[in-house]
C-alpha cells in the first residue's frame, strides 16, 4: 500500500465504522419497538413503585459493570487498563442485548483483550474462564442457599410440576454433551490451564471468584429491590433463588442478552414463588429497564467512542 492509498483506506474504515454503528442503533430501536406493548403494560405499576427501592436497584445495576470488569481482570494474568476495562464492560453489556448467546459481549471483550496485547486464543480462553466461573458461582450460590434455607424453594400449585424438573434435566443434557465432545474437552483443558495460571496470583483469583459472586448477587439484588419497590411481599431468599434458577434456565436457551428466555424464566420463577402473574411481569420489566433498556443508548455511545479511539 502506497502513501496515497492510506487516506483512502482510512476513509473507508471510517465509513465502515459509521455503517456498523448506524446498523447497531437501528437494531436497538427495532428491539425497543418490538417490546413496546410489554413496556406499556407494566409502566403504570412501576410508576407507583417505591422510589427508594428503585434507586437502590439502580445502584446495584451500575455496580454490575464494575464487577464484570473485576471478573475480566481476574481471568487474565496481565494487568489491564482499569478505565478502559470498565468502559468496555459497559459497552459489552449494550452489545450483548443485540446478538444471541452473549455474542455481543464476547466480540467486544475479545476485541478489547486483543487490543491490550493478548493473542486471540488467549483472549478467547480468558472469556471462557470468565463464563465458566460465572456459571459455577451461580450453581454454588444456589446450592448454598438451598442447604442453608431449604424453604427458599417453594413452588406454587399453579405451576405444573413438570416444569420444575425441566432445569436439572436440561443441565444434565448439557453436561453429557460437553463430555461427549472432544473439541469442548480440549477447550475445557485450555481453560483449566489458564485458571491455574491465574491462581498463581492470589489477587487475580479473588477477583475472578469474588467478582463472579458479586456480579450474580448484584443482579439478583436488582430483582430483589424491584420486587420490594412493587410491594410483592416475597422474601429476599426466595427472590434470589428465583433469579439464580431463571438465569440458569436462560443460559440453556440463548437469545440476545437473555431477552425472552430470561424474562420468561424469571416471571415463571416469581410466579412459582407466589407472585401474581401481572406483578411478576412488572418486576421483570423493572429489572429489564434498569439492566438493559435504559443503559443501552449510552452503552452504544461508549462502544462507538471506544471504537473511534481504537480501544476496540
Amino acid at each position: 500500500m502506497t502513501a496515497t492509498d492510506l487516506p483512502v483506506a482510512t476513509g473507508r474504515r471510517r465509513y465502515w465504522q459509521l455503517g456498523v454503528t448506524l446498523a447497531v442503533l437501528l437494531t436497538a430501536c427495532g428491539v425497543l419497538v418490538s417490546h413496546r406493548d410489554v413496556l406499556d403494560g407494566g409502566a403504570d405499576r412501576l410508576a407507583a413503585a417505591d422510589r427508594a427501592w428503585l434507586l437502590l436497584a439502580c445502584a446495584a445495576a451500575v455496580s454490575t459493570w464494575v464487577c464484570a470488569a473485576v471478573v475480566q481482570q481476574g481471568a487474565v494474568a496481565e494487568r489491564l487498563p482499569r478505565r478502559r476495562l470498565v468502559a468496555a464492560q459497559f459497552a459489552a453489556s449494550a452489545a450483548n442485548h443485540l446478538l444471541p448467546a452473549g455474542a455481543g459481549a464476547t466480540l467486544v471483550n475479545l476485541r478489547f483483550l486483543t487490543r491490550c496485547g493478548l493473542s486471540t486464543s488467549r483472549s478467547a480462553t480468558a472469556l471462557a474462564v470468565k463464563a465458566a466461573a460465572g456459571g459455577l458461582v451461580r450453581c454454588v450460590l444456589g446450592l448454598t442457599l438451598l442447604v442453608t434455607s431449604p424453604d427458599t424453594v417453594r413452588v406454587s400449585p399453579r405451576v405444573p410440576q413438570g416444569l420444575v424438573l425441566l432445569l436439572p434435566v436440561a443441565a444434565g443434557a448439557v453436561v453429557l454433551a460437553v463430555a461427549a465432545s472432544a473439541r469442548l474437552r480440549r477447550a475445557a483443558g485450555r481453560a483449566l490451564a489458564e485458571v491455574r495460571a491465574v491462581h498463581r496470583c492470589r489477587a487475580r483469583a479473588w477477583a475472578l471468584w469474588g467478582g463472579s459472586a458479586a456480579f450474580a448477587l448484584l443482579h439478583a439484588g436488582v430483582v430483589v429491590a424491584v420486587v420490594h419497590a412493587l410491594g410483592l411481599g416475597l422474601s429476599t431468599g426466595h427472590v434470589v433463588m428465583a433469579y439464580l434458577v431463571a438465569s440458569g434456565a436462560a443460559a440453556l436457551l440463548p437469545t440476545p442478552g437473555g431477552l425472552g428466555s430470561l424474562d420468561a424464566a424469571l416471571a415463571l420463577a416469581l410466579t412459582a414463588d407466589g407472585a401474581p402473574g401481572q406483578a411478576a411481569i412488572s418486576a421483570v420489566l423493572g429489572y429489564r429497564l434498569l439492566t438493559a433498556w435504559l443503559p443501552m443508548a449510552p452503552g452504544l455511545l461508549v462502544l462507538l467512542l471506544l471504537t473511534r479511539r481504537s480501544a476496540l
